[in-house]
């Protein structure tokens, strides 16, 4: 069992929580993920490490209240636990030789981008950062993002806070502009990285997205989270699981992932409403 040792709300559907896991705080690194069970009965879900405090041995973990399992999740209070919390798993964000590095995050993949943004920042990198948002109630880290970036964008779509438009907007002006960057790290939902790749493209600078499709066991073996990318012609199967969850954006068969991804969206609600139901009538 691992203990909450904190729980905060991030915005109405975002929320933020510290685990007590002492051995996954000393190893993880940023880019990595866990799986928890919330019970013994409950399903396997992968989650970001969204920081680690391995003095405290707590390691922080940011979600979005989606499904069934982060409906129950965001009822447990802190000073209780939870059953399983498993980790670091996958392969840590690659840092060396990026100077200048900008990185896109999108809704609640901004708490996925964050510790890459800080890792970049502490290693003494050149950090441009993008966020974007469907709304100013939506917004979250704002503060954290400026602390870590030598440039921070934040984006709405709607116009109700900063600056409106999508994350592609600053992104396409500033190359144009010739702003030149070793690298650009995104992560946040499918249509937004695609289209970040895109934006990318004529100008040649490597994009790499973090992909977090549907995955179980964490460990290769179930295939849930198979990628397809497309390398020298070919098309080759990865596990975001093992492989990534970082691959290169020009490689991803963006298409398909969003299909795979809209698979089971009938499932998934009809259990978020049974857990929903479930707890209005306790």
């Amino acid at each position: 069992m691992y203990k909450i040792a904190t729980k905060k709300a991030l915005n109405p559907t975002v929320t933020q929580m510290e685990i007590e896991a002492p051995l996954v705080a000393r190893k993880a690194k940023p880019g990595q993920f866990i799986i928890l069970r919330v019970d013994a009965e409950g399903e396997r879900i992968p989650l970001t490490v969204a920081g680690t405090d391995p003095e405290q041995g707590t390691v922080k973990i940011i979600f979005q209240i989606v499904g069934a399992t982060t409906e129950k999740l965001n009822h447990k209070e802190a000073g209780e636990f939870i059953q399983d919390f498993v980790g670091p798993l996958g392969v840590a964000t690659h840092t060396d030789g990026i100077r200048k590095v900008c990185i896109v995050g999108g809704g609640v993949g901004c708490a996925i981008a964050m510790p890459v943004a800080q890792e970049f920042h502490r290693l003494g990198a050149e950090v441009t950062s993008i966020i974007g948002f469907r709304s100013k109630d939506l917004l979250i880290l704002e503060d954290e993002f400026r602390d870590c970036s030598d440039e921070l964008f934040v984006m709405t779509d709607d116009g109700s806070y900063a600056r409106q438009g999508n994350v592609t907007v600053p992104l396409k002006e500033m190359l144009e502009a010739g702003k030149q960057f070793d690298a650009i790290i995104t992560i946040g939902p499918l249509i937004m990285m695609k289209f970040v790749v895109l934006t990318a493209k004529p100008f040649g600078v490597p994009v790499i997205a973090s992909m977090n499709p549907i995955m179980i066991d964490g460990t290769g073996m179930c295939g849930g989270c198979r990628l397809t990318l497309h390398q020298d012609g070919k098309r080759v199967t990865k596990f975001a699981c093992v492989d990534g969850p970082d691959f290169n954006g020009y490689e991803i068969d963006f298409d398909e992932a969003m299909s795979r991804g809209r698979m089971y969206a009938g499932f998934e609600r009809h259990a978020y409403e049974e857990a929903c139901n479930l707890f209005r009538a306790q």
